[in-house]
């Protein structure tokens, strides 16, 4: 009988490797000039590593960053949200952050519409709601209409949390 919660060598293997191609794109992203497209390029290649998770939310909630970048990390946290408890958190914040952000008219549509998976946050549920109702910009009012509507999705369907 094999212990399923013990990491197999090929696992284990895997999960050496996304590591150090995060950190090899990461560094790669860190040395590049502020709007360079390449950024958004590395962004989409990390696209589904466990191991960038923190590196994007740290992406999405920096308002000096390259706004495609932060674009394409508030995506890839909308289609792979941390199963961490403690980074889930911090990547609903920072999409909150993000759809704050009073000079990224993109950013902010793009962080109300990955803020579906992070609804189980009180704050992320009310400020959705809010924006939803009440924000300016009718692209980013879309928006959150469309992430609560993707939440009772996930809600209903239990694809919605860890």
């Amino acid at each position: 009988m094999n212990d399923t919660s013990v990491p197999t060598t090929t696992e284990t293997a895997s999960a050496t490797e996304a590591a150090e191609v995060a950190e090899r794109l990461i560094a790669e992203f860190r040395a590049l000039p502020p709007g360079n497209d390449r950024k958004r390029e590395i962004i989409t290649e990390l696209d589904d590593n466990a191991q960038a998770l923190p590196f994007l939310v740290s992406v999405v909630a920096d308002p000096g960053e390259y706004d495609l970048a932060r674009v394409e990390s508030a995506t890839v946290l909308r289609l792979w949200p941390p199963a961490d408890p403690a980074l889930r958190h911090e990547a609903g914040r920072a999409l909150l952050t993000a759809l704050r952000d009073p000079a990224e008219d993109l950013v902010r549509q793009y962080a109300a519409m990955s803020l579906a998976p992070y609804t189980d946050d009180p704050v992320v549920a009310t400020v959705l709601d809010t924006t939803a109702r009440a924000d300016e910009d009718p692209l980013v009012r879309d928006s959150a209409r469309f992430s609560i509507k993707e939440a009772h999705r996930l809600q209903e369907t239990g694809a919605g949390g860890p």
